[in-house]
């Protein structure tokens, strides 16, 4: 995906000016702001675009991507910190989610159901920080593949900035998410992960 620069100058929002600026100057970086700090992700290898690619696949199935909900990768979540804003890899949104613009291409929390991510060397950001962040947003579901542990994590539940909920799953397991997607979505936790693995581990 080629995003071009905001036009916007961003003079009372310093961070965003500098979270924007190195997005210009590290093409294929992911660029987010969590907790007042500038994260920055490598470009994913292969095997996270095929994980991610297998996962779309039972939220598809499902009739999720449609005239209620939408899948979509890579699309900003703002975070109601002030400034903050994430990019989760993938995320089931209301199909109305683009009336909820906030700021620099990222949308109000309200439109996300679901939040997605396949750790990359960064894990501990996607099992720590984005915890908080999307726990904060209150983001009824927050699923992480931990590829360097082989497991898959569902959090759910948020309240008072954390997720009440916690499951952890292993191969072996089919994971069936909470109704609340708006249709039965079921992952099988050994396929997901084989996917993420790169073929030279």
């Amino acid at each position: 995906m080629s995003a071009a620069p905001v036009e916007q100058p961003h003079g009372d929002r310093p961070l965003i000016a500098e979270a924007n600026l190195a997005q210009e100057r590290l093409p294929g970086h992911r660029v987010e702001i969590i907790g007042g700090l500038i994260l920055l992700s490598p470009p994913p290898d292969g095997a996270h675009a095929a994980a991610l690619t297998d996962l779309m696949v039972p939220f598809l199935a499902a009739g999720l991507h449609g005239t209620e909900s939408m899948v979509l990768q890579g699309v900003g979540l703002w975070l109601p910190s002030g400034e903050d804003f994430a990019i989760p890899d993938l995320a089931l949104v209301d199909a109305d989610f683009q009336e909820h613009l906030v700021e620099n291409n990222c949308y109000e929390p309200i439109a996300f159901r679901l939040v997605l991510e396949v750790t990359s060397s960064n894990y501990q950001s996607d099992l720590r920080t984005k915890v908080a962040a999307y726990a904060g947003a209150a983001v009824p579901v927050y699923v992480i593949v931990d590829r360097k542990h082989q497991r898959l994590h569902v959090l759910t539940d948020p309240a008072t900035g954390e997720y009440t909920n916690h499951r952890i799953h292993a191969p072996g397991e089919l994971v069936t998410l909470p109704d609340s997607l708006g249709a039965k979505v079921t992952l099988d936790v050994a396929e997901i992960l084989k996917a993420g693995q790169p073929k030279n581990d």
